[in-house]
């Protein structure tokens, strides 16, 4: 069920806009509006559960799956050398939806432990050709 004042929800419902790079059916990933690295995606499953323990179990697979997908375009169509995924539960969770970061990485990429820096797109246009490429990777 949606609920009210979620912005992943109200991305989800298209009463918010993002630039969405998947869109599946259990499971809708957009682009960060504030992204480590050009690229970063959040994955979120499309019914409201605020944390992973939250998730039904028959969610899982599709849930992770999608996002073994996703780090996988990330080295195909964005040359990354690897993904970085990772989630909070409660603590540090911005959004109380459940929602995973799928960031590209590359060697010497300013990274460290957990000081995340973030960076913009120079434009909605180039945000747009950033989720373009990673939809058409997906399928």
């Amino acid at each position: 069920m949606p609920t009210m004042d979620c912005a992943f929800c109200e991305i989800i419902a298209g009463s918010r806009a993002a630039h969405v790079v998947l869109d599946d059916g259990p499971t809708v990933a957009f682009l960060d509006s504030r992204p480590l690295f050009k690229g970063h995606v959040l994955l979120v499953p499309r019914t409201h559960y605020e944390t992973l323990p939250d998730l039904p179990a028959d969610l899982l697979a599709p849930y992770f799956g999608a996002a073994q997908s996703l780090a996988a375009a990330m080295e195909t169509v964005l040359g990354a050398a690897g993904s970085f995924v990772a989630m909070n539960n409660k603590v540090s969770q911005s959004v109380p939806h459940l929602h995973t970061h799928v960031v590209p990485r590359n060697r010497k990429d300013g990274l460290r432990g957990f000081f995340w820096p973030r960076t913009k797109y120079d434009s909605d246009d180039e945000a747009r050709e950033y989720a373009n490429r990673l939809r058409g990777a997906l399928g």
